[in-house]
């Protein structure tokens, strides 16, 4: 059994006591093992996994997709509740990043990283496992590493920018990965933001596993700043994978949203915190 747990996303299912925030982390429960995959922004994460009666000291890894705020700052709070921990990710997710937007006809800058130092971590009890190639990092599990960009319409976020010789320049996200389950149903997709575009991470997980069919993809698919144009042609590609199940959230955005929904129909459905996923 596989069961997936949403634990922080930007909206909850009906509850009381569940709290929603600009961010994303999904408990993954495998056999007898506990996993973490991002830890959203660090509000909400102790919260709603007691809601949910879910012992964040049972982790035994945690993945991070790519080193945004909203994907990195529960990691300290997890990491005091459960001690000594493996953290595996690519090595930039400490890089410095930032995000421009135009308020007023004026542009702002602010930062979006890790909201912390690496080494606040390691003080912590904190082992990291850096890769950038595609890797094993359980039974049947792996995270995707560097993913290829190879369509012509994913074009990424020209918001969201680094420094460069003293220059600011578009991310390029070689840090943003997504964790690769295979099931008896086939391969479960779990998405940070898929920055590097949905369709380049799929096809990247495919020249890995050619026969192998795609169950599931869940997660942040970053598609609420795209045109209607791409859009389309997201979900054009989207189609030919045959996916069996698509639950998107976070930054997903709600034109997006509604896109996928009419083109997929029963296929669709939305992953807010609280949301389980079973695959049996």
């Amino acid at each position: 059994m596989l069961k997936l747990t949403i634990l922080c996303e930007n909206s909850v299912i009906p509850s009381p006591d569940l709290l929603g925030e600009h961010g994303f982390s999904v408990l993954i429960e495998k056999g007898d093992k506990t996993f973490l995959f991002d830890t959203g922004q660090g509000h909400t994460i102790v919260q709603n996994a007691n809601v949910l009666q879910k012992d964040l000291r049972k982790i035994s890894k945690i993945f991070l997709s790519h080193g945004h705020f909203d994907h990195t700052g529960g990691l300290k709070a997890v990491v005091k509740e459960c001690g000594t921990m493996k953290v595996y990710s690519h090595p930039d997710i400490f890089n410095e990043r930032f995000a421009v937007t135009n308020e007023k006809g004026m542009d702002r800058i602010r930062s979006v990283g890790i909201p912390e130092e690496k080494d606040v971590f390691l003080k912590l009890g904190t082992v990291y496992h850096f890769n950038t190639s595609f890797s094993e990092v359980d039974e049947d599990m792996f995270l995707t590493g560097e993913v290829l960009r190879g369509t012509s319409f994913e074009q990424g976020d020209k918001r969201l920018v680094v420094i460069k010789n003293d220059e600011m320049v578009q991310d390029p996200f070689r840090d943003d990965q997504s964790l690769v389950i295979k099931t008896e149903k086939g391969l479960v997709v779990v998405l940070g933001c898929a920055h590097s575009g949905m369709i380049n991470t799929l096809n990247h997980i495919k020249g890995y596993f050619p026969d192998e069919k795609f169950h599931m993809v869940i997660g942040g698919t970053h598609m609420s700043f795209l045109e209607d144009l791409q859009i389309e042609k997201t979900i054009e590609s989207l189609k030919v994978f045959n996916i069996d199940k698509i639950a998107v959230s976070h930054c997903t955005g709600l034109n997006a949203t509604v896109s996928l929904k009419q083109a997929l129909g029963k296929k669709f459905f939305f992953a807010q915190t609280g949301t389980v996923i079973k695959v049996n």
